[in-house]
């Protein structure tokens, strides 16, 4: 069953459309060579109405990862972040997934993108957890995927491009095949990368480790205000290279990411991590995390946008 509205609408090159009006053609770029850069996040009900998390944030590494592929958006970033805004007011939402996207459009069909126009659009639906319903909770079973994530010098691995994300459905799909719920990649070195759609950290001797840029990963959002928690709760963090097996002693290792927020993995290939559920850094984590969005603690960072 699909998880979209049929009736909802789309922001799409500076329109808000209808949702079945929002086509794009099979000749278009992006289909044949998967020139897209997008962004996932999320809207929150919360006690002060509908706001988005770290909008800002997420707009500018669109931006970013426009840049690096030399693709200019015909628009300001705040006329972006107000398309934002705009669409989850037409959809009449109060929390919902964002996923904004501009790509290279009908044009010619060479390799060279740059004849072909700029598109951008922007849609919104409901969304749940992404790992499972009481993922957050009792945590995920994964393994460490056969499938490396790219070498320096081949793709940008900060950039969130539609193409490194067939890398991600090889890693998803092996996972599910075998029974689990998500993958972890290793990098060409054979180091700790992140998921298939997420960042990793890990707690071991009380001391919260991830991995740094240089390790092929996604520059992520929730990764960052993950950090700053844990500086707030002075909980020592490191950003370092993290061997496999590290994985496996660890005391907790956990999840980040704008879809699956902050979620536990409970066992790696079939290894019990710590406890074999939450561990207490990463339940207090998601405490802090979700008193942000609730109104509990007062948002000092602006990490809010409230839809008005």
């Amino acid at each position: 069953m699909s998880p979209f509205n049929q009736n909802g609408k789309v922001w799409m090159n500076g329109k808000i459309i209808a949702w079945d009006e929002a086509n794009v053609h099979v000749a278009s770029h992006v289909v044949h060579y998967g020139s897209s850069l997008f962004e996932g996040f999320r809207a929150y009900d919360t006690p002060k109405g509908s706001a988005i998390l770290q909008l800002h944030a997420h707009t500018r590494r669109l931006y970013n990862s426009c840049k690096m592929y030399r693709l200019e958006i015909p628009y300001t970033q705040e006329e972006f972040n107000s398309a934002v805004i705009d669409t989850v007011k037409a959809n009449n939402l109060l929390s919902c997934y964002i996923r904004p996207i501009v790509y290279r459009g009908y044009g010619t069909l060479g390799v060279d993108p740059f004849p072909c126009p700029v598109d951008c659009a922007i849609l919104v639906w409901e969304w749940g957890q992404y790992l499972g319903n009481d993922a957050l909770e009792k945590g995920v079973d994964v393994r460490i995927s056969s499938w490396q994530r790219m070498a320096p010098n081949t793709f940008p691995a900060l950039a969130k491009s539609g193409a490194n994300y067939m890398n991600s459905q090889l890693i998803k799909m092996e996972a599910l095949t075998e029974g689990y719920m998500e993958g972890i990649a290793l990098n060409v070195r054979g180091h700790v990368s992140e998921g298939s759609g997420e960042n990793i950290f890990l707690v071991y001797d009380g001391i919260v480790h991830t991995p740094p840029l240089s390790s092929s990963i996604l520059l992520g959002i929730t990764r960052a205000t993950v950090i700053q928690l844990l500086k707030d709760l002075e909980i020592p963090v490191v950003e370092d290279t993290i061997p496999r097996e590290m994985l496996y002693v660890a005391e907790e290792v956990f999840f980040t990411g704008s879809a699956a927020e902050i979620t536990p993995i409970r066992s790696i290939d079939k290894i019990t991590i710590g406890s074999g559920g939450r561990g207490p850094i990463t339940k207090k984590l998601q405490e802090e995390f979700f008193a942000y969005i609730n109104g509990e603690r007062k948002d000092k960072y602006n990490w809010l946008t409230y839809v008005k």
